[in-house]
């Protein structure tokens, strides 16, 4: 039987959103072609029906999950980013969780292509964030930017170190206990009179 175009387009997605969540609980490297298209319900042959290669796929995931996140981040303030981001639910949550803590690290040392995926999510989540950083009439141009990327990479980071302890470790929790308080007070006090 013949698939038509919004079939393939349909099976295309579910790929890549499956490729999304296996790369982001195992690594690029965790998960094979054949083991990918058998979770999305495919066989190993009609991958290169799709794509031109794994690491083509793995640029598209990266993209699409690194998309989601920030649609989640949108509709959020700055405490509430906090809040999510830096939390044992986000921490234990590896294949719904964030893209850059996932996989920034795999990233590192993929093709260009990649890399370029990345750096724009990175960059529309910095925009995003930054739009939303409280600052008051006195704060210097690009403060709201430097404050982000701080923020971002202490996020990111605490969700990285405290999944690299075993998953009942004390020292897991209070890194995020820590990170998730020192990101709270770095946020400028707003009084009542600003929105």
């Amino acid at each position: 039987m013949r698939v038509t175009k919004a079939q393939a387009q349909a099976n295309r997605e579910h790929i890549v959103e499956t490729a999304s969540v296996l790369f982001r609980e195992r690594g690029f490297d965790g998960v094979g072609v054949a083991d990918l298209m058998a979770a999305a319900g495919f066989t190993h042959g009609g991958f290169y029906k799709h794509f031109g290669s794994k690491a083509d796929l793995m640029a598209e995931a990266s993209a699409h999950s690194l998309s989601r996140s920030l649609a989640s981040a949108e509709a959020l303030d700055i405490q509430g980013f906090i809040d999510l981001y830096v939390s044992r639910d986000h921490r234990d949550g590896r294949g719904s969780g964030c893209t850059m803590a996932a996989l920034s690290g795999d990233a590192a040392r993929q093709p260009c292509e990649l890399k370029a995926a990345f750096a724009e999510g990175i960059e529309r989540t910095l925009q995003t964030l930054g739009e939303k950083y409280p600052s008051g009439p006195d704060a210097a141009p690009g403060d709201a930017r430097v404050k982000m990327i701080d923020m971002l990479a202490h996020a990111v980071g605490a969700i990285v170190l405290s999944r690299a302890c075993p998953d009942d470790s004390s020292l897991a929790d209070e890194i995020l206990e820590v990170c998730h308080a020192q990101m709270t007070a770095s946020l400028p006090v707003q009084s009542a009179s600003e929105p």
